[in-house]
């Protein structure tokens, strides 16, 4: 038996991508169901490798370009729309430098963004479309994991078995920096808006050069928007300046987000190592698969392969440190 500590996002990808290859896995969580005591809970379920490539190292696109279909396949709710990028005309070289930092984009002109997204129509006079990206609804798809899993005969427990596993797996993000001393926070903060005279089909960032913005639709003229990396394990905290930066940008962006109903605001702490990328670490019986940062959705699938093919194979992957500390 393999027992995973932590079902958020790496814990139930892992045991999907476990139970997918026909081993047995537990899982063990406090909390009954995916929910707001987890940082994915509070992503913004953007799918955008080539976007991301602009500020992150060369795994993040390689890996993410495969974590789409596999969301689809898994989860489901994938909607392959792309992404558009715009800037204000005052900040055109913003978006100028966007394009050369990142890939997988056409530039599009006003006309061309009035055709992605009606109402954004004459408000624009370029951007940037990426094509291959998509998007999902974080909650839907964690509870989707969680109820495949059950379906699967999966067991889940609020505290570990008395019966040793053959295998741990710990998954518990940030929390495990007890075993884990080189792992540290970064805050994100977001908030949703209910906005019902804006439609938007796809996530659209606005680039700004102190605080970019990224909007993404749930349906029914809801939107998350969100934005801020704060180097602080300071967790369930949106800060005012934020708040206020967050809805200038949303207004910035179309104005009729100045009347939206705020129906939510949060905040988390992403795990996260020193160069930003994921680790799997080895210390006997145990492997530990951790530093998600802001790429849970998108690298997850990749760091469940790398868990999986080390168990099968013995092999080192890509994401696992040669030597446990």
């Amino acid at each position: 038996m393999i027992r995973i500590l932590g079902a958020g996002v790496m814990g139930l990808v892992i045991a999907s991508e476990l139970a997918a290859r026909g081993h047995p896995v537990e899982l063990v969580d406090p909390e009954p169901a995916p929910g707001p005591h987890g940082c994915s809970w509070w992503a913004g379920g953007m799918l955008a490798p080539h976007c991301e490539r602009e500020s992150a190292e060369e795994p993040v696109e390689r890996h993410g370009l495969a974590a789409i279909d596999w969301w689809d396949r898994h989860a489901g709710g994938v909607q392959r729309n792309g992404t558009l990028v715009l800037t204000l005309n005052r900040d055109r070289g913003e978006l100028a430098r966007f394009a050369r930092r990142s890939t997988g984009h056409r530039t599009v002109d006003g006309d061309q963004i009035a055709a992605l997204e009606l109402d954004l129509a004459g408000r624009f006079a370029a951007g940037l479309f990426y094509e291959a990206e998509a998007h999902l609804d974080p909650r839907a798809a964690l509870s989707a994991l969680r109820d495949r899993l059950v379906a699967q005969g999966v067991a889940f427990h609020r505290t570990p078995p008395e019966a040793a596993p053959e295998t741990l797996i710990d998954a518990r993000g940030l929390a495990a920096r007890d075993r884990l001393a080189d792992l540290r926070g970064v805050r994100g903060e977001m908030l949703v808006l209910r906005c019902p005279d804006v439609t938007l089909s796809r996530p659209v960032r606005l680039l700004h050069p102190r605080i970019p913005l990224y909007i993404v639709p749930r349906g029914d003229g809801v939107f998350m928007l969100g934005a801020t990396m704060i180097e602080s394990d300071r967790r369930g905290i949106v800060t005012a300046r934020s708040l206020l930066e967050l809805l200038s940008a949303a207004y910035a962006l179309h104005p009729a987000f100045g009347e939206a109903e705020v129906l939510e605001t949060g905040a988390d702490a992403r795990p996260a190592f020193p160069d930003n990328l994921p680790r799997l670490r080895r210390r006997g019986a145990t492997i530990f698969a951790n530093g998600l940062y802001r790429h849970g959705f998108l690298l997850s699938p990749a760091v469940a392969a790398m868990a999986a093919d080390h168990l099968e194979t013995g092999i080192t992957p890509e994401f696992m440190d040669e030597v446990s500390r």
